[in-house]
């Protein structure tokens, strides 16, 4: 079965910033594409960013445009959320995903989540 286990949460004040690890078990990392998805309490959850599986390809939302940044390593079967210029308003539970059909944007793309690591941002 599929494991996808996140880490590199935690307390940063605005303006900081903090790297999300997310750990994918399973021999066809490289086949999948991947998203990463927030949830405050009381909120739905929201589309941060994804990649494709085919390559080349890059979504972010507009929230988060031009300060964070995704990648992976298929060599080490892991996913990175690169976070900088954090706001309060990005403090969230942070989740990863893999994607096997459908948009990028819509959670019930993605058969696979993590547990999800905790981004709190002060102000």
């Amino acid at each position: 079965q599929v494991q996808l286990v996140e880490s590199g949460g935690g307390l940063v004040q605005a303006g900081g910033s903090l790297r999300l690890s997310c750990a994918v078990s399973g021999r066809t990392f490289s086949s999948y594409a991947m998203g990463w998805f927030r949830q405050a309490p009381g909120k739905e959850r929201e589309f941060v960013a994804a990649d494709t599986w085919s390559g080349g390809r890059i979504y972010y939302a507009d929230s988060v445009k031009g300060r964070f940044t995704i990648s992976r390593d298929n060599a080490k079967n892991t996913a990175y959320l690169q976070m900088n210029s954090l706001k309060p308003e990005d403090t969230a539970v942070y989740y990863c995903a893999r994607r096997t059909s459908g948009s990028y944007y819509y959670p019930n793309s993605y058969d696979y989540w993590g547990q999800g690591t905790q981004v709190t941002v002060s102000s």
